[in-house]
């Protein structure tokens, strides 16, 4: 037994005893969440912060090696939290957004430990982010939509978000009320068979419970008030996963934030990077892209450098036709320029 206990502990403290683990008593319950601090944490430096929500029935100190921040967090200097699910009073698993047959709620408990965290180090409050693996993806929705003041962009993979009969109807929680631009992404299978996160959603008879893909980035990209989606294709980079990637991407929405889903085609309830589609890592991919946000939308969206402005002369020196020939007339030409510089024209006539 020494010996297993010995194994299991080895891995927290190989990452230079970063890796601290934090209780409180929250509505009447001790509920714990594991901090890392990266590798060259300064108390004089403001972090962002970004939380990590285990799936249904699972553990934060299981949750952090799937989707593991620590060697993002010491390159790109932020806080990486691990919250851990109470257990549920009926049924004895752990899991998130609400212990039946009690009235918790763990949102609060997520502002609570924003608070703590506030109290302990220096935070950057406008930069606080959520994701998430399965119910713990569902969770990040929620956190979106009821914690939204806090939360400046999220990341939800493997879970759906909840329909309005479901918050409406079932929680009372009245529709999602975001306050402020919100990028989100999200990272769902087209095989996925959970009904929480089947990617055409969920219905119980007549009863809407979980939105399908499409009717999520449609709430989110209608809310910031993006462009239409463009596609494009992730190199499979893996052919033996069984899977590609799509990347969908919303852009120029209030405060120049953005939508994106990056679609597993033929991906099931994984998370990408550690187990299923092996072409992308989830983890980087939702750091990359939640880092560009504050809670005011993309840092420096309205600033503007002056090498945009900047005006370079250039002189056109011949146009070509697409056999090489000089031309003044044909359909389509080739500008070229004393910069080296090269303009395609097709002409409309």
């Amino acid at each position: 037994m020494k010996k297993l206990l010995l194994f299991i502990i080895i891995p927290l403290v190989s990452f230079g005893q970063q890796l601290i683990t934090e209780t409180m008593f929250f509505d009447d319950q001790e509920r714990e969440y594991i901090i890392y601090l990266p590798e060259d944490y300064n108390t004089e430096i403001v972090y962002p912060v970004l939380f990590n929500f285990h799936g249904g029935s699972g553990y934060a100190n299981d949750f952090i090696y799937t989707n593991d921040m620590r060697p993002i967090a010491d390159t790109a200097n932020f806080i990486a939290v691990y919250p851990q699910g109470a257990i549920d009073p009926d049924g004895g698993t752990t899991s998130w957004i609400h212990k039946a047959p009690t009235d918790h709620d763990d949102i609060f408990f997520i502002e609570a430990i924003i608070n703590n965290l506030n109290e302990e180090y220096l935070i950057d409050l406008s930069r606080i982010y959520a994701c998430g693996y399965s119910e713990g993806a569902i969770f990040s929705y929620e956190l979106g939509c009821r914690l939204n003041d806090k939360i400046a962009a999220f990341a939800a993979v493997s879970g759906s978000m909840l329909a309005d009969y479901y918050r409406n109807d079932i929680y009372g929680w009245g529709p999602c009320d975001p306050v402020h631009p919100t990028a989100m992404m999200l990272i769902p299978g087209t095989n996925d068979e959970n009904p929480h996160s089947n990617y055409d959603g969920f219905s119980y008879y007549d009863m809407p419970l979980y939105l399908s893909a499409n009717e999520i980035t449609a709430y989110w990209s209608n809310y910031n008030n993006t462009d239409n989606a463009i596609v494009n294709s992730v190199p499979n980079t893996n052919t033996s996963d069984g899977s590609t990637v799509e990347r969908y991407s919303w852009l120029n929405g209030d405060q120049c934030v953005s939508i994106e889903e990056l679609k597993i085609i033929n991906g099931g309830h994984d998370w990408p990077g550690s187990f299923g589609n092996m072409d992308i890592n989830a983890s980087e991919e939702i750091w990359n892209f939640v880092s560009k946000y504050n809670t005011s939308g993309l840092i420096n969206c309205n600033s503007t450098s002056s090498e945009e402005f900047e005006i370079i002369e250039k002189n056109l020196i011949k146009i070509i036709d697409f056999l090489g020939r000089e031309t003044l007339n044909n359909n389509f030409q080739l500008q070229i320029y004393d910069d080296g510089s090269a303009d395609k024209k097709y002409l409309v006539k």
